[in-house]
């Protein structure tokens, strides 16, 4: 019997939608650890991703800060695709530059 990943498809995919509160519905919500750990690495680079753009808002004084703002954004959607993809495969992806605030079993 396959395993249904849905959940933790979605936690990735939520969060390029809604920041941090997609991942943060789902972990409160799944009822399985696999979705839980899929939610709480999400959250975690989606709670990094808010520090770098406040990091990329102070450095917009040099100007840096808006090619920084870019690149993150941009990264942010793929590491989400990238993510929402290995969770297809029944597979916990942690993103790179993510801080471990939350413990993924």
């Amino acid at each position: 019997m396959a395993k249904d990943t849905t959940m933790g498809i979605l936690a990735h995919i939520l969060a390029i939608f809604l920041g941090f509160l997609g991942p943060l519905i789902i972990l409160l919500i799944a009822k399985d650890d696999e979705s839980k750990n899929h939610a709480k690495a999400a959250l975690n680079w989606q709670l990094s991703l808010i520090i770098y753009f406040i990091v990329a808002g102070i450095l917009t004084l040099i100007l840096i800060g808006i090619l920084l703002f870019v690149i993150l954004g941009i990264l942010n959607i793929i590491f989400c695709i990238i993510a929402a993809v290995k969770a297809s495969e029944g597979e916990v992806w942690k993103y790179p530059l993510s801080i471990g605030f939350l413990k993924i079993k």
